[in-house]
């Protein structure tokens, strides 16, 4: 009988950027990740931007992922219990993975307790001090009449807009993130914070594209996990400890 004991984080798939031969490779190499945990996984948490855009109509979802959300449904049916973050790029998911592929779908914060440890998981976006654009962007993006607004825009021109300012969203963020440093790394800066007021071993988030593992006091961590653009990177709990690991890449963590 397979022994599943291991606890798998990963983030920031970005599935859908960078044209199509692009995404498929990147999607090939998250399908074969998903393989090669298949056997020892216990629970599986996609920490958000899983896709680079997503949307639920009533009655359509973007096309393509198809080998993705297949081997997701493989591991699904196998008993692994998978749980989706919304990030800031996929925060329009409704019902379809819960109905489809029996998920937990997490809008904010998810607290949990495994073996004794205690974790705090976010997306990370819009938390810390600053951002208060996006902050106020992100409360009309939520909304439901923001939604229903959406849903009455034909697919064709919704995901079309909506896969450009994706683009645009990613290239501006991304010259402002090159900039931060250990010491102006905000999601420290909010780790710290949370800690003022109750405990937690590991405070892992995803959203910087930087694989961070950040000693924050004698006894909690915080925890990004970086990106699969280009370094392919997660992180597993064992039951005792959490690391970082690349897939089919050198880990650096800088």
């Amino acid at each position: 009988m397979v022994q599943r004991t291991k606890i798998y984080f990963a983030s920031d798939f970005h599935l859908g950027i960078g044209g199509y031969q692009l995404h498929r490779e990147r999607e090939a190499r998250v399908v074969r990740w998903l393989d090669s945990i298949k056997d020892d996984a216990a629970e599986l948490y996609l920490v958000g931007d899983i896709f680079d855009f997503w949307f639920e109509y009533t009655t359509v979802v973007p096309k393509g992922y198809i080998r993705f959300l297949g081997k997701l449904a493989e591991l699904s049916d196998a008993g692994v219990k998978l749980t989706f973050f919304k990030g800031n790029h996929d925060m329009w998911m409704f019902g379809y993975f819960e109905k489809e592929l029996g998920a937990t779908i997490v809008s904010n914060e998810l607290i949990m307790e495994r073996d004794g440890k205690r974790f705090y998981i976010h997306h990370g976006d819009g938390l810390g001090p600053g951002d208060a654009k996006y902050k106020f962007l992100k409360k009309i993006f939520r909304s439901p009449l923001c939604q229903w607004l959406f849903e009455r825009v034909h697919p064709n021109l919704g995901i079309g807009i909506a896969n450009r300012w994706s683009q645009h969203s990613k290239d501006v963020n991304a010259t402002n993130e090159q900039r931060k440093v250990y010491e102006q790394e905000w999601l420290v800066t909010f780790s710290k914070e949370v800690l003022k007021t109750q405990h937690f071993d590991y405070l892992i988030f995803g959203h910087r594209h930087q694989a961070f593992d950040i000693k924050l006091n004698d006894r909690s961590r915080y925890i990004n996990l970086g990106e699969w653009i280009s370094a392919f990177t997660y992180a597993v709990f064992d039951g005792e400890d959490i690391s970082l690991h690349a897939f089919e890449n050198q880990l650096r963590l800088d």
